[in-house]
């Protein structure tokens, strides 16, 4: 027996943090998990290697480096003198490491798309009961502090919170594949700050330009990573493929996975469907079989497709011939976007519904930071006293931080202008 548990405490060679332990038997298992397994084959940042080529990283690396980050919290939190026993901890870790199950197929672009109303975080939390069921409650602790069901709020707070160890690896994980260094932030500098306040996780006063430089390197990757103009356009395409396959499917008929295929037969929405009901079991069987890969295949047999709308987006998705984008600080005129669609009805001889595939226009929201009692960074000052990390700052860009950024996109075939 000795011998299993201590052939399971592996060391994984991460690009960016160097080693990472496994820290359990449990946790090997759960990493060997299909459910776990499945987070390689989806990437972190959906399409964004469409404009950063290195962005090819996976949910599954995200998670390990998510998990690190905490394991190395709670060590600096018991220094400091907080009571955090072995059960805790290890359940802590759990959490962090299941809390991207529900993603879907690259990420969170089409999130809401397969499973209407349904989010990520609800689908995680069905998986995480699922595998708690195979591993006779084993991870029940884990799953009440993801839930911030357990009595020590601050554990969750460094799951699920606007300092938490998610973002701070996805930031510094994304900044590193992207190769957008402006979005780097110093994890081991915010962490050896970070401290325990009524129940509360708070980050020291000294630690407050960490924290600063935290909030401005994620307004930086939103503009620059998460919501580059490119990356709109390649994943707005991609959820118009998708709904035009599903319309197809229930017209002509159209390929698709299995996995795929399921979603298409049942238009399941809200989480009441997902979970209840005869199909319940068929649907948690296809959505975690269901990865980038069943996407790509898909488009690809798509590409040749008798509907016009399905095979010239899904073409343009495989080459990268994606549409343009034009971006303004207000809403764009309807009479342009009239034009447009006229000319694309032209080119392409499809109907004015149909051009609402090739023209559309929307808007981006970037907000850096949340001010709020209830998820606010909280700087703990020497003498004991908290504040909300806006009213503590001595930088005025803070609290410009916390306004909500609104930008308008228009998305349109560059070859009829």
């Amino acid at each position: 027996m000795a011998k299993s548990f201590y052939n399971k405490l592996k060391i994984i060679n991460d690009p960016v943090y160097g080693f990472i332990n496994v820290p359990s038997e449990l946790h090997f298992d759960l990493l060997q998990h299909p459910y776990l397994q499945r987070l390689r084959r989806i990437k972190q940042l959906g399409l964004s290697h469409y404009v950063y080529p290195g962005a090819t990283h996976t949910r599954f690396e995200h998670v390990l480096g998510a998990m690190h980050l905490l394991n190395s919290a709670i060590t600096e939190l018991r220094k400091k003198g907080h009571q955090i026993n072995e059960e805790e901890r290890l359940a802590a870790l759990t959490a962090i490491l299941l809390h991207d199950l529900g993603h879907g197929p690259y990420s969170h672009t089409l999130e809401g798309i397969l499973l209407e109303n349904v989010n990520h975080e609800e689908m995680s939390v069905l998986l995480m009961e699922k595998i708690n069921e195979e591993f006779g409650g084993r991870i029940s602790l884990a799953i009440d502090i993801f839930k911030n069901n357990y009595s020590k709020k601050f554990l969750h707070k460094l799951v699920s919170s606007q300092l938490d160890t998610d973002r701070l690896d996805y930031l510094k994980r994304d900044s590193f594949y992207s190769g957008v260094t402006e979005g780097g932030i110093g994890t081991d500098r915010i962490i050896k700050m970070l401290n325990v306040a009524d129940d509360e996780l708070v980050i020291e006063e000294k630690g407050i330009y960490s924290a600063e430089q935290f909030l401005v390197a994620r307004r930086i990757m939103y503009w620059q990573v998460y919501l580059h103009k490119t990356v709109i356009a390649a994943e707005e395409m991609l959820k118009r493929a998708i709904k035009r396959a599903n319309e197809e499917a229930h017209k002509n008929g159209v390929f698709a996975t299995p996995a795929l295929g399921y979603f298409f037969d049942h238009n399941l929405k809200g989480i009441e469907e997902v979970n209840s009901g005869p199909l319940y079991p068929y649907t948690m069987e296809a959505y975690t079989k269901l990865d980038d890969t069943d996407i790509i295949v898909s488009l690809k047999e798509w590409s040749n497709h008798s509907d016009i709308v399905l095979s010239e987006i899904s073409k343009r998705l495989i080459n990268r011939n994606l549409f343009h984008v034009d971006i303004s600080n207000k809403p764009f005129d309807e009479k342009k976007i009239s034009n447009l669609k006229e000319k694309v009805v032209s080119k392409y001889k499809i109907s004015g519904d149909d051009a609402d595939y090739f023209v559309f226009s929307d808007r981006i929201k970037n907000k850096a930071y949340s001010i709020g009692k209830d998820n606010q960074i909280t700087v703990l000052f020497k003498n004991g006293k908290t504040a909300d990390i806006a009213e503590a700052s001595d930088l005025s860009n803070i609290i410009a931080l916390s306004e909500t950024v609104e930008k308008y996109y228009l998305c349109y075939p560059k070859d009829v202008v």
